[in-house]
């Protein structure tokens, strides 16, 4: 799926809330229809980053977990 995002974000290390907060201020500034592939190791996030498609309307394509590191693609509303 990494093919297939227009744009990268990195918050391994960060916990909550940094790394919604950061998504939210990156995805902020795409396009609509855009897609951004969040890279996270805050187990948290399994949690708050579908909660916050879901609050403000983002369609979450795929999320994925391996070795700690949790992968999300989301397309913007």
């Amino acid at each position: 799926m990494t093919e297939n995002a227009d744009h990268h974000l990195d918050t391994s290390g960060l916990t909550c809330p940094e790394p919604v907060m950061l998504l939210h201020n990156k995805i902020r500034d795409m396009p609509s229809g855009e897609v951004l592939e969040i890279l996270a190791t805050d187990p948290a996030t399994t949690r708050d980053i579908p909660k916050f498609c879901n609050f403000l309307g983002h369609e979450l394509l795929d999320q994925q977990h391996s070795d700690g590191e949790y992968r999300y693609w989301v397309r913007k509303a």
